[in-house]
């Protein structure tokens, strides 16, 4: 029995630190998913996600807000989530949207 309770022990701490290891890896991925730009970033993208996903949008609102994205700084994609949240855009649209607003660069 002794023996059997160093093997379970020595098994956990190595599945513990596995967990850890692994916990640490998706964060890490996830973190750099989060922090890429969005797949055929434009402010045209954006214009599209908030129509497509929520057409009671003001097509002039939408359009202000991703063109204020467009430079892709913190600030401005700040400001364009504000202007659809004002228009009373979902939020997760909306996020969604002004993160695909900044140009692309060639």
């Amino acid at each position: 029995m002794t023996t059997l309770g160093r093997v379970g022990s020595k098994g956990t701490v190595v599945l513990v630190r596995l967990a850890a290891a692994l916990s640490g890896l998706v964060l890490a991925l996830g973190g750099a998913v989060a922090a890429a730009p969005a797949a055929h970033a434009s402010p045209q993208a954006c214009f599209c996600t908030v129509l497509e996903r929520h057409p009671q949008a003001d097509p002039e609102v939408a359009e202000h807000a991703c063109l204020t994205g467009a430079p892709g700084t913190e600030e401005a994609l700040r400001s364009c989530y504000g202007q659809l949240r004002r228009d009373h855009v979902p939020a997760v649209i909306a996020f969604g949207a002004c993160r695909r607003a900044p140009q692309e660069e060639w």
